[in-house]
């Protein structure tokens, strides 16, 4: 696959996503709680809070976890306010829920006391902040300040390598060439789309390639299994 249809591949996604939709099938995303508020600075930090708590977690859980505790703690002074314990308690079952909430109690009091309560608009002062990676910054980057950012996680690796459109060892390594291919237009509905993508059809094990839209532009790469 020498040369990519982006522009294909995304009218393919967009229309599949679209049928999705009029069929009543309703996905919760993390990123649609931006959608719940209007300030910019208040948008980037309910996205870095929901999305640290979505690491190995699932959707319905971090979305009912991250308003319980943004309810409380709307900004990151709030928080401060909590006690570790109830932060903890109020984002359970979230997976590994007792690190995560000590990870926010850290930021909070990084950015009260560095940035005026204010989340940074930079790669570089994110990933300073403690348990936040590449996924999680360029997610606040992209949801939170509405930056051209690619944000890569399991599904979107998986999905880029399966199909050819990418040969990479590891997520960073997929950001960095989608960056070298993909037009910037689609840098922040990618993950969106092959996320939604890789839970209904390109799943990790035994994916449905027999009714897969993308069938026409996927190599299938390392596909023992398929339904």
């Amino acid at each position: 696959m020498d040369t990519i249809p982006w522009d294909q591949i995304f009218f393919i996604l967009e229309a599949w996503q679209k049928g999705l939709s009029d069929a009543g099938f309703s996905v919760p995303s993390v990123s649609a709680l931006s959608l719940e508020v209007q300030s910019e600075q208040t948008k980037a930090w309910v996205v870095l809070v929901s999305t640290i708590i979505s690491l190995r977690t699932k959707d319905e859980v971090t979305i009912a976890s991250s308003r319980r505790l943004l309810v409380k703690a709307p900004g990151p002074q709030d928080l401060l306010q909590l006690p570790k314990e109830m932060v903890a308690q109020l984002i359970y079952p979230a997976g590994f829920y007792r690190t995560k909430a000590e990870h926010l109690v850290q930021i909070a009091a990084i950015l009260v006391d560095r940035y005026h309560g204010r989340v940074p608009d930079n790669m570089e002062e994110l990933l300073a902040l403690p348990g936040v990676g590449r996924k999680t910054a360029n997610l606040v980057l992209s949801e939170g300040f509405e930056q051209d950012a690619i944000c890569v996680d399991t599904h979107v690796h998986r999905i880029c390598n399966r199909t050819g459109w990418v040969h990479t060892k590891t997520p960073e390594e997929t950001e960095y060439a989608l960056r070298n291919t993909l037009p910037r237009l689609y840098w922040r509905r990618i993950n969106w789309l092959l996320v939604l993508f890789g839970q209904q059809v390109c799943r990790p094990q035994s994916p449905y390639c027999s009714r897969c839209p993308l069938a026409d532009h996927c190599i299938r790469r390392d596909v023992l299994k398929s339904r």
